[in-house]
């Protein structure tokens, strides 16, 4: 029996070597030798990448997308500052013109204005040429002609500059346009609540009153008992 035990331990590993025979009689690498533990490991490790390639491709992305917006940051924030230039620049214009406004706005009126004084001037060198007596009739027919043009040239620069006079006179009573002075008992052909008298003329610019017209209006007589 000891026999016949010892002799079947032994045939597994009679077949066991039989067949590592016929693997090295057909030049094939056994299973479990070091070769083919080595080959299999350098397989596995030509799988992975090395981390001395650099970087991996997230990591590359990442990067070209923060330069990318870098330069897009670069590219507002300049032209912010050129916004906020030419902003300052509009504004010290625009306050120029302004100032520029006010100093010279009155500049046409002032020159027509001048003309009316070179008529006035003229005029009053005539009445001081001619201050004898026996000449006191053509100097007022002088000074009477140059009033007249005066008018004439003030009426049109006033028309020019749309300086417009009021005359209220039988229009209703408007407190936008007159300064009531007094009540007057309505006379013939005067209808109450109307402006029967103008003490002093008002003026309009552009349809804006800048002078009341100082106005006497009628109102009805009161009846004696």
């Amino acid at each position: 029996m000891a026999v016949r035990s010892l002799w079947a331990g032994r045939l597994p590993v009679q077949r066991l070597l039989a067949s590592t025979a016929a693997w090295e009689s057909k030049g094939w690498p056994l299973p479990f030798s070091t070769a083919t533990q080595r080959t299999a490991g350098e397989d596995c490790r030509s799988e992975d990448p090395p981390d001395e390639l650099g970087p991996s491709l997230t990591e590359r992305a990442l990067r070209v997308k923060a330069i990318k917006l870098e330069k897009e940051v670069q590219d507002l924030t300049l032209r912010y500052q050129r916004a906020v230039a030419d902003g300052e620049n509009i504004r010290r214009r625009t306050q120029r013109c302004v100032e520029d406004a006010k100093i010279f706005g009155i500049q046409s009126f002032c020159k027509d204005l001048v003309e009316v004084a070179d008529i006035l001037e003229k005029t009053t060198e005539c009445i001081s040429e001619e201050s004898e007596p026996e000449n006191q009739k053509l100097t007022l027919e002088k000074v009477f002609r140059g009033l007249l043009l005066l008018e004439a040239k003030l009426k049109s620069v006033f028309a020019k500059h749309g300086l417009e006079k009021l005359t209220p006179i039988g229009d209703k009573y408007d407190p936008h346009e007159h300064e009531l002075i007094c009540h007057v008992p309505a006379g013939v052909g005067v209808q109450p609540g109307t402006v029967a008298l103008v003490r002093q003329d008002g003026y309009k610019l552009h349809g804006r009153t800048i002078r009341l017209a100082r106005v006497e209006v009628a109102v009805e007589s009161q009846r004696r008992l």
